[in-house]
């Protein structure tokens, strides 16, 4: 019988690929902090809700136990930049890319093949390193901050201490590299605080930016283009 996945701590990996021009100062990482997931606001749409099954990342720290075996369990590794981990007597096996279920299984046919009979393996989730956001614009302290799966644009900007006085609240956007390019969407925070507008479960690698004033022009112009909608749009860069 597999132990559940613990599914506490937060983690920190490298961000890349959202580093967009027009800021000031690369912000500081913080971190970790524990952001409570926001309550479903009652409105389904595009990333309004997490995936039930969380996939491992390169930075992701595992505990990885066999049953009855101390010799072949590890406390604490993390998983490489190549998304491996290595494990005593079996050297290293892939584990970013798949499910916990999954790499018990993985670990389980390989110790089975060749050192165990029946081996019990169980994978847990020990501090989630992957999970980056940065917050930047009109916000208390601008940052890269480690967040929880789950976590949503309302979290992300409370890590940031929150909207200051004078904050565009109608002007929120939500940077996102995906396989097909840039995205962006476009929120208002009033109508995402009164539940009119999703508030979207944030991604590694998301930039939210408040007050979009500071971009560089490039990405001014796209961002006219976006509807407020809370919808991710495609801006072709």
């Amino acid at each position: 019988m597999k132990a559940a996945p613990t599914r506490t701590g937060i983690y920190a990996a490298t961000l890349a690929g959202l580093a967009l021009s027009g800021c000031a100062s690369t912000p500081p990482v913080v971190g970790p902090v524990d952001t409570s997931v926001s309550p479903e606001l009652g409105q389904q749409g595009y990333a309004a809700n997490l995936d039930e099954t969380y996939i491992v990342r390169a930075g992701d720290e595992l505990r990885i136990t066999v049953f009855r075996e101390p010799d072949l369990s590890l406390e604490s590794v993390i998983v490489s930049a190549d998304g491996a981990v290595s494990l005593p007597m079996v050297g290293p096996i892939r584990v970013a890319g798949y499910s916990l279920d999954r790499i018990e299984s993985d670990i389980e046919e390989v110790l089975g093949s060749r050192y165990l009979r029946q081996p019990d393996v169980a994978v847990n989730i020990v501090d989630y390193r992957s999970h980056l956001v940065t917050v930047e614009g009109q916000v208390t302290e601008q940052g890269v901050y480690q967040f929880a799966p789950g976590t949503r644009l309302s979290g992300g900007l409370l890590l940031a201490k929150g909207l200051t006085r004078v904050a565009d609240r109608d002007d929120i956007a939500v940077f996102r590299q995906t396989e097909n390019g840039l995205e962006v969407a476009r929120f208002d925070y009033r109508a995402v605080s009164s539940g009119a507008m999703i508030d979207p479960v944030l991604r590694p690698g998301d930039r939210i930016v408040v007050g979009t004033d500071g971009l560089a022009q490039l990405y001014q112009d796209a961002l006219r283009a976006v509807p407020v909608l809370g919808v991710f749009t495609n801006v072709g860069l």
